[in-house]
């Protein structure tokens, strides 16, 4: 996506104005392999779009671990050492994106708040 911002065949003139408040939390995998700037570039393309990312640690899921019934309560009292918590304190209005499928389940199961994809964000940004 970074290179098609270069190229200018992505702008931001393309997405609302809308004012939003994103936080983000990073899937363990994606902040090993690559980091979080990607998915932050990715997020700041709507002009109006104020975006932090979380310092979260681990969600607990951890692929199914968390799914299994034996792993259950250690999985959420791994989300909520950080993550948890960090969520809850944040404005109801305020988006919460999660790229990892397993994190995005974790933290509706243990917050109650519904996480998106940062690809699901964009998508609703288009005019």
């Amino acid at each position: 996506m970074q290179q098609e911002i270069a190229k200018k065949n992505i702008l931001t003139t393309h997405f609302t104005s809308e004012k939003k408040d994103i936080k983000i939390h990073g899937h363990c995998h994606q902040k090993a392999l690559i980091g979080m700037n990607p998915a932050f570039a990715m997020l700041t393309i709507p002009k109006n779009y104020t975006v932090t990312v979380i310092n979260s640690g681990c969600c607990g899921m951890a692929g199914s671990f968390g799914f299994e019934k034996e792993h259950y309560k250690i999985s959420m009292q791994i989300g909520e050492d950080t993550l948890f918590p960090k969520i809850r304190n944040t404005e109801k209005n305020t988006i919460i994106v999660a790229s990892g499928t397993s994190c995005r389940h974790q933290i509706i199961d243990g917050t109650k708040r519904t996480s998106y994809h940062p690809s699901t964000v964009l998508l609703k940004a288009l005019r």
